[in-house]
């Protein structure tokens, strides 16, 4: 299974799954990350957290747990 986490900066993928429960869940789709949506990873910081995102035409940042429960395509 890949995740987002696993993704390099400068890269794309696609959303496939949301995993986690409950309010966690929720806060990721309420983010606009729902099965099917395109990301592009903009950078990482220096110590690997947060991660920057391009998504729906706006930026977001999102830890690496968070996005380890993102499986991507």
């Amino acid at each position: 299974m890949k995740t987002l986490k696993d993704i390099p900066v400068g890269g794309s993928c696609k959303v496939v799954k949301l995993h986690g429960e409950g309010p966690v869940k929720r806060r990721i789709m309420d983010m606009g990350i729902t099965k099917g949506v395109d990301i592009f990873v903009r950078k990482v910081a220096p110590l690997g957290d947060p991660m920057e995102l391009n998504i729906r035409n706006y930026e977001l940042s999102i830890r690496k747990a968070d996005a380890q429960m993102i499986e991507v395509l």
